[in-house]
């Protein structure tokens, strides 16, 4: 079973003519599924934005109806068989050839992407790996290739302290013309690598097709907090640079080994040389940083008579997409595996409020300087807030967000004894002089406010002469109290509807007999 946000993207990137293969390097899904993806969308009659519309439960029980998640167990076939088959001398015979051979004689069996996996297994424990490259043919434009150096020298001394601390080197490259960027951070954290993105792209001046990032180390986690961080800023960052996020397998280097020569190549030629100084700003690291690229950039390919500056310009700047208008925002990302009771997430010492029917789902919260984004974990938004700095209020709530009992008992407490004389005097002079005697009857007047909201709620609807007449016997009675205002208006209303069900006689009313 796919989730939502695999059903989702298999189906736009289609939609956009992305080949199979590369919606499956996106995914890291088989053929088979990505397959059933798109012929179930097909069948669904729905458009993609109905889709989305959709709850993403309601979608993925659609195209992964419960009674099809279960499925038996399956014997493996005779792959021996197979083996000796396509291996035999003048054999032409190759593994697709024999998995249709095998679904025709076991329709129920494994797919084409479980039966190549479960063979190329067998192959590999019985007659070793084939440790084979394929020659790749780089498509101008297509690809930037993102990582971070293995190497992390202690460069940057801290004058205060005298502390030396430790770079992180990001690196980019582009999938023909090899151009680097490069810069100097002092973390791996997301937020580093969602900078260095930024500032590769506007180095060259356009975006590509696909961005083929390192395998982060919060990608490699098993934590799903940290793979909804990561899903989530992949999605931000295909959103607004309108590209695809293409990370390589999981312990896969030569699915991106055109950044890793490079990796290597920057550490010989950059870090080697940042060693013989010390440095005081990290902005003196990237502005050396800056000059020794641009010289790489600009030197010869060895035994060619043109740079990688030279076959940017001439190869992959003329395919690059132009950048959308702004600068995508770098944002500070936390995951939140369950929102709390209370309906208020925590970030930098506030809390920031999340309707309260997502109490107990994950929850993913993006900061920036000025502003406060939570999303579902599909990466929808759900609110927006203003960031706080000051130290209080430390909550920060929006009343849509409440329960209706929290906000009737949040607006209770936020008046006062004048507000509920106010609210008295729209009724007359005797309420008004009610109210007043019970908010004076109690030691504090706050320990009156809750009776008379009730009152007052519990008579905004009436007539505003039977409110008064309640009013005037309460105090007649010398008896301002809650208890005794219902008991008297109950009485009232009581003897007003009786009065109305009796017509009084007059010469110019026919009654029921009239129309006998």
């Amino acid at each position: 079973m796919q989730q939502y946000t695999t059903i989702i993207g298999v189906i736009q990137m289609r939609l956009n003519d992305c080949s199979f293969s590369v919606i499956q390097g996106r995914y890291h899904i088989g053929s088979g599924t990505t397959q059933r993806i798109w012929s179930r969308f097909e069948a669904s009659g729905l458009t993609l934005e109905e889709l989305k519309a959709m709850d993403p439960k309601a979608v993925e029980e659609l195209f992964y109806p419960s009674d099809q998640v279960r499925r038996k167990d399956i014997p493996l076939p005779d792959f021996q068989y197979y083996y000796d088959r396509i291996h035999a001398k003048g054999s032409k015979i190759n593994i697709a050839y024999c998995w249709i051979e095998y679904k025709q004689e076991h329709p129920d069996g494994y797919e084409q992407s479980q039966f190549y996996e479960y063979y190329n297994r067998f192959v590999e424990s019985h007659y070793g790996k084939r440790d084979t490259k394929m020659a790749v043919e780089r498509v101008p434009g297509e690809k930037m290739y993102i990582d971070w150096a293995g190497d992390q020298p202690f460069l940057l001394l801290d004058p205060d302290t005298g502390e030396i601390r430790k770079i992180h080197l990001f690196a980019t490259t582009l999938g023909v013309s090899s151009l680097i960027y490069a810069e100097a951070f002092l973390n791996e954290k997301l937020s580093s690598f969602v900078e260095g993105t930024v500032h590769a792209v506007q180095f060259y001046g356009g975006i590509t097709k696909y961005l083929v990032p390192d395998n982060l180390k919060t990608a490699v986690s098993k934590h799903t907090k940290d793979e909804l961080v990561l899903q989530s800023v992949y999605s931000d960052l295909e959103d607004f640079y309108d590209t695809i996020v293409l990370p390589p397998p999981p312990r896969k280097p030569r699915g991106k080994s055109t950044v890793e020569n490079h990796v290597r190549y920057l550490e010989t030629h950059v870090l080697e040389p940042l060693k013989e100084k010390v440095y005081t700003s990290l902005d003196d690291i990237n502005r050396e940083i800056k000059e020794i690229v641009a010289v790489l950039n600009s030197r010869d390919f060895q035994g060619r008579n043109y740079s990688r500056l030279d076959a940017f310009e001439r190869y992959d700047k003329p395919c690059l997409k132009p950048l959308p208008g702004g600068i995508f925002t770098v944002c500070d990302y936390k995951a939140i595996s369950k929102v709390p009771d209370n309906y208020h997430i925590e970030y930098d010492g506030h809390y920031y409020s999340v309707v309260y029917t997502q109490c107990g789902k994950p929850a993913i919260l993006k900061a920036t300087h000025t502003e406060i984004k939570i999303c579902d974990s599909y990466n929808r938004l759900l609110c927006k807030h203003k960031r706080a700095y000051r130290d209080f209020p430390r909550y920060i709530t929006e009343d849509s967000h409440m329960r209706p009992e929290h906000l009737y008992y949040k607006e209770v407490n936020s008046k006062d004894g004048a507000y509920y004389r106010r609210w008295a005097s729209v009724f007359g002079s005797n309420m008004s002089e009610f109210i007043d005697r019970m908010l004076k009857s109690s030691k504090h007047e706050e320990q009156s406010y809750n009776a008379c909201a009730g009152i007052l709620h519990s008579v905004k609807d009436l007539p505003h002469g039977i409110v008064e007449e309640a009013a005037r016997q309460c105090i007649g009675m010398n008896s301002c109290k809650y208890k005794t205002f219902k008991q008297v208006l109950g009485r009232i209303q009581s003897n007003t509807s009786d009065s109305s069900e009796s017509l009084p006689q007059h010469e110019n009313i026919r009654g029921k007999d009239f129309y006998k």
